[in-house]
């Protein structure tokens, strides 16, 4: 009888359990996380390529002593702007007038011997017609004749190298542009077959050129986006510049591409570029490092994403978005230029899909998400930040 009892007993403490079990509720789903969303943008945007680089000045003459002589005067203020045709030495000209006239006086006297020349020429030829003189006799007349207008040919020619010569002797300014240092000073003999002759530079700043050097790897890269048509570019030729200065601000003149090397340096491991800049007020001066911007270049279609939708994983760079069933996914992507505030993305985006922008801390792949604008979403947290803790509308953040 005790044995039955105590398995009527057990039947329902069981069944009393199982009451108890069934009468607790169940404990419901999480709600979908609310997430701040927006549509991936895609459009046509420019290309940027800055360089460090250094301005030359586009034509720098040496300015050496033609001729040999003393130098008498320093004209020019070393270091001073100054323009072509202006004078910059002047060396002793009295050597120099002195050959000018001794070449004149030859000339004269080379005349004066081709003028008899041609008389006796006049007088032998029809003596010689008339068989009064031999032919030996006017052959003699021509030549001598002959040798006369030569000795003319030969003065008049010393007569303008000594007129070269003198006006050697007033040495200007080869180009307009900025002057060096003056490396003879007054009453030095220059020698203008020795290293003497050389007395200074002016280098032309207007135009002045910008160069810098673009590596093998961002050459083949710029070559496959262009094959890809991911960029659109002009011809080289085409190709502006923009100049900033050392202190960020923007030079007022636009450069344009007027070299591309077409070789390697293996020396360096980069391709030269020259950029030719209009530098009318000589502000820039050769020597400056400033930064080249590469103008022209664009890339339609690119698509762009907030920087703060990009995050950093273990394999890479990924981005939110909203996948099928409002779901959370994860999309590995490949991100290539920075834009402003946004990153331009290469590979994982197509530009139609909806990515997340805000609540991505807490985020799982497969949880559940409910997308609001982005706005809308930064504007309700401001909003609730503001009131402060305990004051949410939904009591979610009070006292129980």
């Amino acid at each position: 009888m005790s044995s039955i009892f105590r398995m009527q007993c057990a039947v329902l403490v069981s069944c009393c359990v199982a009451l108890a079990a069934c009468s607790e509720p169940e404990t419901p789903a999480p709600p979908p996380q609310k997430v701040g969303v927006q549509k991936v943008e895609t459009r046509t945007v420019a290309r940027n390529i800055s360089r460090v680089a250094q301005t030359q000045s586009s034509r720098e003459v040496q300015v050496v002593a033609r001729v040999s002589g003393f130098l008498d005067k320093i004209v020019y203020t070393e270091g001073s702007l100054i323009k072509q045709g202006e004078v910059m030495f002047e060396m002793d000209r009295r050597p120099f007038e002195a050959d000018l006239q001794a070449a004149r006086g030859e000339l004269e006297a080379s005349k004066a011997r081709l003028a008899t020349a041609e008389a006796n020429l006049n007088r032998t030829r029809p003596l010689a017609e008339a068989d009064a003189m031999s032919q030996s006799d006017l052959d003699t007349a021509v030549g001598e004749r002959d040798a006369a207008a030569a000795a003319v040919f030969s003065a008049s020619a010393n007569v303008t190298q000594a007129e070269l010569n003198l006006s050697y002797a007033t040495i200007l300014a080869p180009v307009t542009g900025l002057t060096g240092q003056a490396k003879q000073r007054e009453g030095a003999f220059l020698n203008a077959m020795s290293e003497s002759a050389n007395l200074s530079y002016v280098a032309q700043v207007d135009p002045i050129w910008v160069n810098f050097s673009v590596s093998q790897n961002e050459m083949e890269e710029h070559d496959r986006l262009l094959a890809e048509g991911m960029v659109n570019s002009v011809g080289d030729g085409q190709l502006e510049f923009e100049i900033h200065l050392a202190d960020g601000r923007v030079f007022p003149y636009k450069g344009r591409m007027n070299f591309r090397a077409p070789t390697f340096d293996d020396r360096t491991g980069t391709f030269s570029v020259r950029a030719v800049v209009p530098n009318p007020e000589y502000s820039l001066r050769p020597g400056m490092f400033v930064t080249a911007k590469v103008l022209g270049i664009s890339r339609p279609n690119a698509v762009l994403v907030p920087q703060k939708a990009v995050q950093q994983s273990p394999n890479g760079h990924v981005v939110w978005v909203v996948g099928k069933d409002n779901k959370a996914e994860a999309r590995p992507v490949v991100t290539g230029e920075w834009l402003d505030d946004s990153w331009i993305v290469e590979k994982g985006l197509q530009g139609s899909e909806t990515i997340i922008v805000e609540g991505i801390r807490t985020l799982r792949p497969g949880a559940p998400i409910e997308p609001v604008p982005a706005a809308s979403l930064a504007k309700a947290e401001g909003e609730k930040a503001e009131k402060g803790p305990g004051s949410g509308g939904d009591g979610a953040d009070g006292p129980n």
